[in-house]
């Protein structure tokens, strides 16, 4: 093929189906596998309120303090612990022709990382029993480099592979090579929060010690993961 105005050669496009002699075969692969949670996430929140700023602010650092203190007693059950948000507002008057602050809210969010299960259930519990507290959660989930996520590729693979013989043998072919393999994403679903418990809020009136521990089932999670594939195969024997 030439160009039309000098003469030089032009670039083929290349065929998007193959040859006669050399079919292309294109198929999906899944996999969907269910594994059992690594690791668990509740936020805990902390809140004080009061008329004077200070005051409001002396509390919310206390309760802060015990609620990180009970926390980090967990030792390595303890993977991670973040601080997500703090605020303090002041709250105005409704009514009146002057603005007021009639008192003070504050609050702050701490997001705890667990990875032994059987100590969930007491943690939360305990949590919940200080004051003005309140636990959310557990989210259960699978670590992003889960062995879970690995399987559950290779067997999309495996499918696809599997998939395209299976077409290759109906027309009395088989395959040749692997021109590609596109990956769609694999990936854990969506954490959801177990129905055992949403929140839970403390405002005090019980004691630690007697507080019963929160009995806590693991949710198993779904790992899918799709890839498209592409091959080459011997000339059918239609």
């Amino acid at each position: 093929m030439t160009h039309p105005a000098d003469g030089t050669p032009a670039s083929v496009p290349a065929l998007p189906y193959g040859t006669p002699d050399t079919p292309r075969l294109a198929v999906r692969g899944e996999a969907r596998l269910e594994a059992d949670p690594e690791i668990a996430r509740i936020a805990v929140t902390i809140s004080a309120r009061g008329t004077d700023r200070s005051a409001a602010l002396t509390d919310l650092t206390r309760r802060n303090e015990q609620a990180l203190t009970l926390l980090k007693t967990y030792g390595d059950a303890l993977e991670k612990l973040e601080t997500g948000t703090f605020s303090l507002t002041p709250q105005l008057t409704e009514k009146g022709r002057h603005e007021r602050i009639r008192a003070y809210h504050g609050r702050v969010t701490h997001t705890a990382t667990l990875n032994d299960f059987t100590t969930l259930g007491e943690l939360t519990t305990r949590l919940a029993d200080l004051d003005l507290t309140r636990v959310d959660g557990p989210w259960w989930a699978l670590r992003p480099d889960s062995p879970a996520h690995r399987a559950a590729r290779t067997q999309a693979v495996h499918e696809a592979v599997q998939r395209a013989r299976e077409y290759a043998e109906a027309v009395g072919a088989r395959l040749d090579a692997l021109l590609e393999i596109a990956d769609l994403g694999a990936e854990n679903a969506a954490p959801t929060a177990a129905p055992a418990m949403r929140s839970v809020a403390g405002y005090g009136g019980a004691s630690q010690e007697t507080a019963p521990a929160l009995d806590l089932e693991p949710q198993r999670q779904t790992v899918y993961a799709h890839v498209n594939a592409r091959f080459t195969m011997t000339r059918p024997a239609l």
